[in-house]
Parts: structure tokens; sequence; C-alpha cells
């Protein structure tokens, strides 16, 4: 059963900095819906745009242009950090804090008991690891696993991942792309992920979205979007002309 409905949504959205003496629009009247229980691949050459475009999804760059709405809210009337927790975002670089496994979890919540600790880990195949597990001790994968579980640990209803699996070896991407598609269908969350990568979108499915030059030219099903582009600019891309 598909209880898919639209989480997120933008609206002409957009935001120019400055460099040198002239003005670049980063992201550019970027019009989109996104939707629970999805995985959303955003694809597009180097300095499209697409890791912009996460840092505004969740306010961590204001926009400049355009809006966010959030399950039905102007995201500019939410609480910045009562935001971010609804809206979790992974960075490509996992970040532990000092001390163990239960106390990186415990940032997300402090109430998890070490059994709700266990089932989090176990949500993310380290149910071999203890919550008084020393993060010093773990490798980059188990690490970036663990940065998963904190977020989920807020329960968010948006998961933004930038590039997570670009520091991994190929075993450890294969276990986190699997559990991409595990959260979103499980935990019934949008998942936007950032991915410089036609064949990772590929396997992981769901929909896709082409950024060139900070705006939206393309998007529809991901294997369709990666293999058989409908716009000029999204068959360069295919062919590699556009890095």
């Amino acid at each position: 059963m598909n209880n898919a409905r639209a989480i997120l949504e933008t609206r002409r959205l957009g935001r120019t900095i400055s460099r040198s003496e002239s003005d670049q629009a980063v992201v550019d009247d970027f019009t989109f819906s996104f939707e629970t229980s999805k995985v959303y691949s955003v694809l597009g050459p180097s300095g499209a745009g697409k890791s912009s475009l996460l840092r505004l999804l969740n306010r961590l760059d204001e926009p400049t242009s355009g809006e966010v709405v959030f399950d039905g809210q102007n995201y500019r009337e939410i609480d910045p950090c009562t935001l971010r927790r609804q809206i979790g975002y992974l960075f490509q670089v996992p970040y532990m804090f000092t001390g163990t496994i239960g106390d990186n979890l415990r940032l997300a919540d402090p109430e998890l008991t070490d059994e709700q600790i266990e089932d989090q880990l176990q949500t993310v195949s380290l149910a071999s690891l203890k919550p008084n597990h020393d993060v010093a001790n773990l490798s980059v994968g188990e690490k970036q696993r663990v940065a998963l579980a904190r977020l989920l640990a807020t329960n968010p209803k948006v998961v933004l991942l930038d590039e997570p699996t670009a520091a991994l070896d190929p075993t450890h991407t294969e276990n986190i792309e699997a559990l991409i598609k595990h959260i979103a269908e499980e935990h019934q969350l949008a998942v936007i992920f950032v991915s410089h990568d036609p064949n990772q979108a590929r396997r992981l499915g769901g929909e896709g979205l082409l950024l060139v030059a900070g705006r939206l030219v393309e998007h529809g099903p991901v294997v369709q979007l990666v293999d058989n582009p409908q716009t000029e600019i999204g068959q360069r891309y295919r062919n590699r002309e556009l890095i």
C-alpha cells in the first residue's frame, strides 16, 4: 500500500551569492514537491548547486527568493532547530562526538534507553555493536551508519543525504544504499540523496532530478533520467559532456 504524500515543497526557490564583482545564482527558480516513502536522487555536474539545494531545504542557508513549505507550513514560521530535527541532514563525512555510541544517539534524544539504542543500531545494520562502544574505535562505514542512526533518533520526516558514500568502499556503499531504500519505505520518509554517480542513482531507484547551473532541467523516474533523458541537457549529462 502506497501512503506517499507531499511533505516538502519548494516554490521558485533561489539563492544568489556575491562573487567578485558579480552575483551568481547557486540555486535558481527551483520548484518541486517531495513525497514521503520515496527516494530522490539529485544529480548534476560539479558546481550544479546540488549541495546548495540541500542546505536551503533545512535552512542551513537562507533563500534569497521563493519559499519552502514543510508539512503544509512555510518553514520560515518554524523554529530552525525544530525544523532541522524534522528535516535531518547527513553530511558526506560523518561527525562523531567524543564518547560512546549511546552518548551520540542521546544527543538526538536524551530519553533513549539502551534497548532503544540497540533497536536503532539494528535498523542501520550494526546489531553487533553495543551502546557503550567507543566511537573512536569505529570504522568510517560504521561511523556513517551511527550518524544515520543518530539522525533517525530525532524521528525526521525528511532525510537529506549529501554524498554519504563518497568516502566508503564498495561493500559499505552497498550497505548504505540498502539502508536508504529500507528507511524510506519502512519509516515513510522522503529521502533526498545527492550523488555524483548516475549508476548509484540507478541502483537506488525512485525519482531523479537533474540540476545544471542551479536550475532543475529534468526530472522523472531515475532510470529514465539516467539512461534515456528527454532533454538536450540531460543527454549531454548522460554522455558525460557536462562534468
